[in-house]
C-alpha cells in the first residue's frame, strides 16, 4: 500500500509517497479503502509540528483527515459497518493518516456515505461541514427565521454555515471578494458585502453573526447584532478562547468530531442541502505537488483540493 507520510515535522518539502503496512483494525476500528480524500489547512499545521503535543514525536508519520472510501475490514465490537460499506469521516488526529490507498479509523469518526453522493464529493464534507454545523445550530443556537451574517461566505466552512443556516429556515447574509459577490447571491444571500465593508448600513439586522474568515473587528460585529444576538468565532486562539470567556454575546468554537453531528452534515448533503465544490481533484502519485501548491500559493481556489485514489 502507499501513502503520503514524513519522517520529521517541517514545511511541504517532508512529505513522500512511501510503501507502508496497514495494520488490522482494534476493536472499534475501521480499516477503510480510501476512494478520495480532501485537503484541509489543519493537516499542513499537524505536519509543520504546530499540534506535536498531542501528536508526539513518533516517525514516520501519515498524512490526511478527511477521506470517503468503502470498508475493508471491521474491528471487534464495530456494530454499524460491514465490509462493503461506503463510508465517510476522518482519521484521528494523531494517526491522520487519509492521504493513503488504506486508512484506519475509530467507528465513531464515520458515517455512511449518502447514495446521491460521489466519492469526491464526500471526502470533502466532513472538517467544514462538522464545523459549520457546530458553530451554527451547536453554538449558535439558531432558530428557524432568524437572520444571520456568514463573515467569509465563500470559504469552505463559510459556504457550509451560510447553506446550514438556509437549510434551517434562516435568512442568511454575508461578506465575500467583490469579483465572487454573484456566487454567493446564487447561494441564496442578501445582503452581500465586501470584506472591507462598512457595518454601519448592517447596524442591528442579525441575531448571529459567524466569522469563519478570523477579520471582522468585535465592535463591527457587535453592532451588527440585535438584542440578544451572538458571535460564534471558528478560530480557537488564546486571544479567542479569553474573550469567550468574558461576558457578552462572543463564543469561540473548538469543533470536535462528533458522530452524530457528522451524520446530519452527511444526510444534509445527501438531500442537496449542502455542496462544497470540488476545484481539482488529483491521484495520489501527484498529490504531493498539489498540495505543496496549495498549502504555498493557495490554489486551486472556488472549492477543495481531492486526491482521487484508484
Amino acid at each position: 500500500m502507499k501513502r503520503i507520510q514524513y519522517h520529521q515535522y517541517g514545511g511541504p518539502e517532508v512529505m513522500r509517497l512511501e510503501d507502508f503496512e496497514p495494520t488490522p483494525p482494534s476493536p472499534g476500528e475501521v480499516l477503510v479503502r480510501v476512494r478520495a480524500a480532501a485537503a484541509n489547512p489543519m493537516d499542513w499545521g499537524i505536519r509543520s509540528g504546530a499540534m506535536k503535543m498531542v501528536t508526539g514525536r513518533k516517525f514516520p508519520r501519515a498524512l490526511g483527515h478527511d477521506f470517503a472510501g468503502v470498508v475493508e475490514a471491521v474491528g471487534e465490537g464495530v456494530t454499524r459497518f460491514t465490509v462493503g460499506d461506503e463510508v465517510l469521516g476522518g482519521a484521528s488526529i494523531k494517526a491522520s493518516g487519509a492521504f493513503a490507498e488504506m486508512v484506519l479509523a475509530a467507528e465513531k469518526g464515520l458515517v455512511r456515505k449518502p447514495a446521491e453522493l460521489s466519492f469526491e464529493e464526500a471526502a470533502a464534507i466532513p472538517t467544514v461541514g462538522l464545523t459549520a454545523l457546530q458553530a451554527v445550530v451547536k453554538k449558535g443556537e439558531l432558530r428557524p427565521g432568524q437572520s444571520v451574517f456568514v463573515n467569509g461566505c465563500l470559504g469552505g466552512v463559510g459556504r457550509a454555515a451560510a447553506q446550514i443556516a438556509l437549510a434551517h429556515g434562516a435568512s442568511v447574509g454575508g461578506s465575500c471578494r467583490a469579483t465572487a459577490t454573484q456566487d454567493a447571491r446564487d447561494l441564496g444571500l442578501d445582503p452581500i458585502v465586501g470584506f472591507d465593508f462598512d457595518p454601519t448600513a448592517l447596524v442591528g439586522r442579525f441575531d448571529l453573526v459567524v466569522d469563519t474568515a478570523g477579520t471582522l473587528p468585535a465592535d463591527a460585529a457587535k453592532r451588527m447584532l440585535k438584542p440578544g444576538g451572538r458571535i460564534v468565532g471558528i478560530h480557537p486562539t488564546p486571544v479567542n478562547i479569553a474573550k469567550s470567556a468574558l461576558p457578552g454575546p462572543y463564543h469561540v468554537l473548538i469543533a470536535r468530531p462528533v458522530t452524530e453531528d457528522l451524520a446530519e452534515v452527511a444526510r444534509a448533503a445527501g438531500r442537496g442541502e449542502l455542496r462544497v465544490p470540488v476545484a481539482r481533484a488529483v491521484p495520489l502519485s501527484g498529490a504531493i505537488a498539489a498540495l505543496t501548491e496549495l498549502e504555498r500559493n493557495g490554489t486551486p481556489k472556488g472549492g477543495k483540493l481531492i486526491i482521487a485514489v484508484e
